[in-house]
């Protein structure tokens, strides 16, 4: 074999080597490929814990909202049952003072009253129930507990009286009329309450 073609082989020889390894700015050029799509991931990762707390940031919102919404509707609707409670509460004595003069007038002087006294009575029967009745169109409802059991919540007793023929614990009495604005106590009624008779039967709910 010449040196000619000794120094052929060899280049051939090199040439195979070089392509067979890769450069230095190819292994560079690998590098930042998997660098990059190492950083789109972080991206993208980075990107839905955004979203996935912007979302609930915003679920929280809207729990809010409405929260607020129910309240103010619960509100209102307070204000508009018992905003007349102050005032309705000062109307109870003119209802109590009504009641109060015809009950004073005898049961016979009533019956047989004529001219202008059976007016004035019959003015002032009339003017009470008109004036219960306006109350009535306000939420403002009168308790009529006689003959009723004993309820804490609306009643306030004022004594006991020993009856044996109705339950123990029972209205037998009405002292002062109760009152109620939609489910609240305006006024209990002073009472008075059996006793010594059997014991109220409890109904099964």
């Amino acid at each position: 074999m010449n040196e000619s073609m000794k120094d052929q082989l060899n280049e051939a020889a090199l040439a195979a080597e070089a392509t067979a390894s890769p450069s230095p700015a190819a292994d560079e050029a690998s590098d930042g490929a998997a660098s990059a799509e190492r950083d789109g991931f972080a991206v993208v990762e980075a990107l839905n814990a955004e979203n996935a707390a912007l979302k609930d940031r915003v679920l929280r919102t809207l729990a809010e909202m409405e929260n607020l919404r129910r309240r103010t509707e619960r509100e209102v609707a307070d204000a508009k049952t018992y905003g007349v409670t102050a005032f309705a509460r000062d109307m109870l004595n003119v209802s109590d003072n009504l009641a109060r003069a015809l009950d004073s007038l005898p049961a016979d002087v009533r019956a047989s009253a004529d001219g202008p006294l059976k007016s004035l009575i019959d003015g002032v029967d009339l003017t009470t129930r008109d004036f219960n009745a306006a109350l009535g169109r306000h939420g403002v409802k009168k308790l009529e507990p006689l003959g009723e059991k004993f309820d804490p919540n609306f009643h306030q007793a004022m004594f006991e009286a020993p009856d044996e023929s109705v339950p123990s614990g029972t209205v037998v009495q009405v002292m002062q009329s109760g009152w109620r604005i939609g489910e609240r106590v305006l006024r209990p009624a002073m009472v008075g309450v059996s006793k010594g008779g059997p014991k109220a039967i409890k109904l099964e709910e």
